[in-house]
């Protein structure tokens, strides 16, 4: 053999193999999205176009390098489950759960494809995983917050309508998380001299009639917790809230730019973003079970002045100059 013909060989040999490492590293990776909203939901839009934004940041271009398809729950647990099954059936690299009501159907239809959830309130509680520290199984993610939080929806509720002795707590009574923070609205209460009543979310009729029952008391008031309750009713909710005159607070900001009076919580759009370092991390072959389950850095206050005049309140002027939004 000549010795070009030896060197080609050669480099043909050595070329191989580098060029087998770079269409791996460059293969077009799947990502599933099952969203609990609906297509035109504004709010879940702003979500994963942070989580979109984030990918671009580590270097995952939509449409590039990595395919996004996603699908819509709607709020209805027959389509949930059903697009569950088809996103598993794309055999996606990892699924984006945004909330207990599409991680609860991916972990049933799934336990090996990696999935990083979001706004998660009790992921212990609920059975996702075995810890927040090392989760263990194929999930991981970001919690909504931890169960002390409840105690200061109740202390924003006063310092908007000091007058309030009575507050009905809007809460699912079947989840770990509606009792995790009723009881942490309770151990707070004596301290602000108020009754809690709780109001359970179960369907429309029961909601309606419980809360119009409720508003018969004089100085009363709602909390509003997180669940899939509140974001199946909310907009039943605020109505009511309105309807009766009852200063309500909230978990999240969208019920205040839809209407409500005041939210507290987590910024949501924010962990979005953050769960694109967690697709890019299992994307680069770390397992969701050695993942620890993150808390919310950033928190956000948002009040509604139009609906605090309607309802005939001051809001100090103390707590209008910490909110992240107001809104005239």
């Amino acid at each position: 053999m000549q010795r070009r013909e030896f060197i080609t060989l050669l480099g043909g040999a050595v070329a191989l193999p580098l060029a087998a490492r770079a269409q791996e590293s460059e293969r077009m990776r799947r990502i599933g999205v099952l969203l609990p909203g609906t297509a035109n939901d504004a709010e879940y839009r702003a979500r994963m176009a942070a989580f979109l934004q984030g990918l671009e940041q580590l270097g995952w271009s939509d449409g590039r390098n990595v395919r996004v398809d996603i699908r819509y729950g709607a709020g209805d647990a027959n389509f949930t489950r059903r697009y569950a099954a088809e996103l598993i059936a794309l055999t996606p690299d990892v699924i984006l759960a945004p909330g207990s009501t599409s991680l609860g159907p991916l972990l049933q239809a799934t336990r090996t494809v990696p999935i990083v959830f979001t706004t998660i309130l009790d992921p212990v509680g609920a059975g996702f995983v075995d810890s927040l520290a090392r989760p263990g199984g194929n999930a991981t993610g970001f919690v909504a917050f931890e169960y002390g939080l409840s105690g200061k929806w109740l202390e924003l509720l006063k310092q908007i309508a000091p007058s309030l002795t009575r507050v009905g707590i809007l809460r699912d009574p079947a989840t770990a998380a509606g009792i995790g923070q009723f009881a942490a609205i309770q151990s707070v209460a004596p301290s602000f001299g108020v009754e809690l009543r709780p109001i359970d979310m179960r369907e429309v009729g029961e909601i309606e009639r419980a809360v119009t029952t409720f508003a018969h008391f004089s100085n009363a008031g709602l909390i509003v917790t997180a669940g899939s309750g509140s974001a199946i009713h909310g907009d039943l909710i605020i109505t009511l809230a309105a309807r009766q005159k009852l200063p309500a607070v909230y978990s999240d900001r969208h019920f205040v730019t839809g209407g409500g009076l005041v939210s507290y919580g987590p910024d949501r759009v924010d962990q979005y973003r953050r769960a694109a370092a967690y697709v890019d991390r299992i994307f680069k072959g770390e397992n969701p079970a050695d993942l620890p389950v993150q808390a919310p850095t950033k928190y956000e206050l948002v009040i509604n002045l139009k609906t605090a005049k309607t309802l005939g309140l001051s809001v100090p002027t103390t707590l209008l100059a910490s909110a992240n939004e107001v809104i005239e």
